[in-house]
């Protein structure tokens, strides 16, 4: 998931300030074709920049978003948060509005598997991610709606996203609640990752950080080598090192933390270090 800030401060939604205990995620999408996310945020350069000047950050407008998931200026697929998650949006024109956050999934012409593909990816990481924040379940009843089964509750207004378009891609609803929910699984518990069949298959970059956490952890349980024990003990006395984990990788906050107190262990200021 690729997420970034861009409030909409001027929006009269944003303006109004109105707060919401958050009880689930309503998806939609925006029912024009224009994939690109600073049709909606005024933009910069990652997102790119909104020249028209009919974005959502002006005052006098009655609906706005949490979220936009579409395309970035690089032509990568994000998400952009254009709302506070406990601020009330103005997404459902219902009840939803009191209780769900909502995201417009930025939509094309409707006939593009790759972008499609791309976008639910995106769109089900995010809800995942809200999920995990919120500790909501996916699969419980009413947590995770699209605009179209909103209305099918009476908490929504009558429109059809987005069963316009995921059944057109092969996809349901149920499919991207389960889709969510497996990704909330794996968030929470990731286990062992699947190494490809015969050794030389492609890896995702979700399977590579699953390898890199397994590779850290197999790092941190191993023991200090001989030659450098006495070493790790006299770094420990004196308060350089807590000891732990002795032959994981150290980040660069930590390399930064022991050089520090080491120079202050020897008295040298710190301004003489090169």
């Amino acid at each position: 998931m690729r997420l970034r800030r861009q409030y909409l401060t001027q929006n009269d939604c944003y303006q109004t300030g109105r707060t919401i205990r958050v009880r689930g995620v309503m998806v939609h999408s925006t029912g024009a074709d224009n994939p690109r996310v600073c049709r909606y945020v005024p933009g910069d350069e990652e997102l790119g920049r909104n020249t028209a000047g009919n974005h959502w950050d002006r005052p006098g407008l009655t609906k706005c978003v949490h979220a936009f998931v579409g395309k970035f200026a690089d032509g990568g697929i994000g998400t952009v948060q254009t709302l506070p998650w406990e601020h009330r949006g103005w997404h459902a024109g219902g009840a939803a509005n009191n209780t769900h956050i909502g995201f417009e999934i930025c939509e094309d012409g409707l006939d593009d598997p790759d972008y499609f593909g791309k976008v639910y990816q995106e769109a089900a990481e995010f809800t995942a991610m809200l999920c995990q924040t919120y500790g909501l379940n996916p699969l419980a009843d009413g947590v995770v709606l699209c605009h179209a089964e909103g209305h099918a509750r009476d908490i929504a207004s009558n429109h059809g996203d987005v069963l316009h378009w995921f059944p057109k891609m092969g996809k349901s609803m149920d499919d991207f609640r389960a889709d969510v929910a497996r990704l909330l699984k794996d968030a929470q518990d990731p286990g062992e990752p699947e190494e490809p069949e015969g050794g030389d298959g492609e890896v995702t970059y979700e399977q590579w950080k699953q390898f890199m956490d397994r590779y850290r952890r197999e790092l941190g349980q191993r023991s200090a080598p001989e030659w450098g024990q006495e070493e790790l003990e006299q770094a420990k006395a004196l308060g350089f090192t807590d000891g732990k984990r002795p032959q994981d990788l150290a980040s660069r906050q930590e390399v930064a933390s022991m050089i520090l107190r080491a120079v202050q262990e020897s008295g040298a200021p710190a301004d003489n270090i090169h």
